[in-house]
């Protein structure tokens, strides 16, 4: 209780403290951290400015040599002089979306910086500068010695560098759940420990100076390692561990990892908002406190269920939180990839990366024999990540539902220990995961939200009861031909990085219809990562759209999901329990652009709203000419091409006379979008306008008995 006690006030204190930046921006010398990294034409990271305070820092590489050079030293501890402009705080795009504040706020930094002019004035001589030199040249070695296929493994398990490691592949460990098994942790340091152990046993080192020796090097093989928070839970706790033993004061295990987690929060306040930190010991505690469980069990595999299953247990509620899922094949994927990985391919990498050390010629002969093998291994895993129905994705929980979760949690695993009605306290664990699973399918509104996508269009659609979903445009970015060095590891990509995580964090696993307004890059370039992660019935498509190249992506994913893909013109209709949706435009076969998009109309006896995709001037005067009855006086306005001067004409506004209009155009684009003369337009004719740009994602809900609350995000 102590210890609880000591460590919350400590927290309390300290997270009430954690320096803020100054008013005005000061900050014109850095020395970066070895926490950065170079992808494209930018250098990231994290750097101490001449204020003391640590600031997450964005240099724009102005040349190939110049990164050559960055790539070919270690910048931990080099000073920078800068030209520094402070970045300001943008809103979220949506509620779901990577919080880029609360990662700064989790690293222990004040704000973040950008420069374009910055020149190296020095270097600063420190003892974690020379372990970072040391932790890039062996990244280095691992780089020249091991064969390709084999180095981001290396660079992951030996020193905690995930950079390099195929998308695909991380993508199966996920849908697996079996990433963990790349984040140096106690095995890792168990094993370290046990090797220099037994190594200075034979060198004839006595057992208490051989303790003493693993207490002093742990701690630099934590540097080496990258210092995440899973490596120094567990060196410090061995740490602890070993100074009890040479001080022959036995600690209990509970103990130690209390004192650990007092270390760090006394250290670094800001590592309780780490989302490693948090899972790392809420796993390690659930396997102390677990142990009369854990030991209970006959069978080394019943052993390694309960350790798997208790694992999931305590973490699934945090990983909804932050993840918005959790992967149900892991119970069994760990039974299966934790011994191998943690008994044969960690120890070959220790192996490799020693032998690589002494004798390439041997090495290389060793790699030749286990590069097939683990080629087997690698195309297995990404077969299994490609099995469906293997993640759980009911939507965020909020804070309450996490506290219920973790309470029925505790209570299952106390009952469970005694042997104690284990039929109720099942139903008590199961009852907020079948709460998440239903809750949206006990929602009587209909949602619409215009989902801020940057410069482009997307829009989502959940009818009541979430019977029906469908999905209008996909965003998207057009992408413009640059120098190879200038290209990034992995490109930026708004369907994957922004609409996918939206849908997760809604729980929307199956999208009805896709509607395809047009073939523009902002309105479907994005589609492709939308069909890979989320089901889809069925597409519908512009006539004779498929044929721009910009559809190829789009329509070679839907082909090998057998999704079918239907051209849609005025009078074709989506079938709605709920609305009647109906495509009132266009009315030719002729793909000519912005004016062939397909227009949707959405009508109830509450509400009629109208979404147009890039539609100019043109395409709005014919509507005006064939529905000028239908279109008059409507409740909601998906303006066209982006408030562009193009569009937007008065004839139409005065006929649709909108309660409300929609702009999807991003945030200072260089298009200029929305035009000064359709927002004068609207002011003129009173008609109030949302734009996703500046108010962020809006949430449009229409209510079971007609009502209507606008929201943004």
């Amino acid at each position: 209780m102590l210890v609880v006690v000591l460590g919350s006030s400590s927290y309390m204190y300290f997270s009430n403290n954690i320096p803020l930046p100054a008013e005005n921006l000061s900050v014109n010398r850095i020395t970066w951290t070895d926490t950065y990294r170079i992808d494209g034409s930018y250098l990231r990271g994290f750097a101490i400015g001449d204020d003391q305070q640590k600031w997450y820092v964005q240099l724009k590489i102005t040349s190939e040599q110049q990164k050559y050079v960055f790539l070919n030293e270690s910048l931990a501890g080099k000073t920078f002089l800068i030209d520094a402009q402070e970045i300001s705080k943008r809103s979220l795009t949506h509620m779901y979306a990577f919080d880029m504040e609360a990662y700064i706020k989790s690293n222990g930094a004040v704000g973040q910086v950008e420069a374009e002019n910055y020149r190296i004035i020095g270097e600063e001589q420190s003892f974690s500068s020379f372990m970072a030199e040391k932790r890039f040249q062996m990244k280095q070695h691992i780089q020249s010695t091991f064969p390709p296929s084999l180095q981001s493994e290396a660079e992951a398990l030996l020193i905690g560098n995930r950079e390099q490691m195929p998308s695909d592949l991380k993508n199966a460990y996920q849908t697996l759940g079996i990433t963990h098994l790349f984040a140096i942790s106690g095995l890792h340091i168990a094993l370290v420990a046990l090797i220099l152990y037994e190594l200075l046993i034979r060198f004839g080192i006595r057992r208490e100076t051989a303790n003493w020796m693993l207490i002093l090097a742990l701690p630099l093989y934590a540097l080496l390692a990258g210092g995440a928070p899973s490596v120094w839970r567990s060196v410090s706790v061995t740490e602890i561990v070993l100074i009890s033993m040479v001080c022959k004061k036995k600690i209990a295990m509970e103990d130690a990892f209390s004192l650990s987690i007092i270390g760090f929060v006394l250290v670094s306040p800001w590592i309780v908002y780490q989302i490693g930190f948090q899972l790392s010991y809420l796993a390690a505690f659930s396997l102390i406190y677990s142990s009369v469980l854990i030991n209970s069990s006959s069978s080394y595999i019943k052993q390694s269920f309960t350790i798997t299953s208790v694992c999931q247990l305590i973490v699934y509620p945090i990983l909804l939180y932050h993840f918005y899922e959790v992967s149900i094949s892991s119970f069994v994927a760990n039974l299966l990839f934790v011994p191998i990985f943690s008994f044969l391919i960690l120890p070959l990498n220790i192996f490799f990366l020693f032998l690589s050390y002494f004798s390439t010629t041997i090495s290389n002969f060793m790699f030749s024999l286990y590069e097939p093998l683990r080629a087997f291994l690698e195309n297995f895993i990404l077969f299994l990540g490609n099995i469906p129905f293997q993640i759980w994705n009911p939507m965020k929980p909020s804070i309450i539902m996490v506290f219920f979760a973790y309470l029925s949690v505790f209570i299952f695993f106390i009952y469970l220990e005694k042997r104690k009605r284990l039929f109720i306290v099942s139903v008590i664990v199961l009852f907020p995961i079948i709460l998440m699973q239903i809750k949206p399918y006990l929602n009587t509104s209909t949602w619409i939200t215009f989902l801020n996508v940057g410069q482009g269009d997307c829009i989502i659609i959940e009818m009541p009861y979430r019977k029906e979903v469908v999905m209008i445009d996909t965003g998207g970015l057009l992408r413009f031909e640059q120098d190879s060095w200038k290209k990034t590891n992995e490109m930026y990509e708004v369907g994957r990085q922004i609409v996918v995580p939206f849908l997760k964090g809604r729980g929307i696993t199956k999208i009805d219809t896709l509607v395809i307004t047009h073939a523009d890059a902002d309105h479907m370039e994005g589609a492709e990562e939308v069909l890979e992660e989320i089901k889809i019935k069925e597409v519908h498509i512009t006539p004779n759209s498929s044929e721009k190249e910009v559809m190829a992506d789009l329509l070679k994913e839907a082909r090998k999901q057998n999704i079918p893909i239907v051209e849609k013109m005025a009078g074709d209709q989506i079938e709605s329990k709920f609305f009647q949706l109906q495509y009132i435009y266009p009315f030719d076969m002729v793909y000519e652009g912005n004016n062939d998009s397909l227009v949707l109309s959405m009508k109830n006896a509450h509400f009629h709203g109208l979404f147009i995709g890039d539609l100019e001037k043109e395409g709005e005067e014919e509507l005006i000419l064939k529905y000028s009855n239908a279109i008059r006086q409507i409740t909601l306005l998906k303006l066209g091409h982006h408030g562009s001067k193009t569009s937007s004409i008065k004839a139409f506004l005065d006929l649709t006379e909108p309660d409300v209009s929609i702009i999807s155009a991003g945030y200072n684009n260089r298009y200029g979008h929305p035009h000064l003369e359709v927002i004068e337009r609207l002011n003129m004719l009173n008609l109030p306008y949302l734009q996703t740009g500046k108010d962020g994602t809006i949430q449009v809900e229409i209510k079971k008995n007609g009502k209507i609350e606008i929201s943004t995000q």
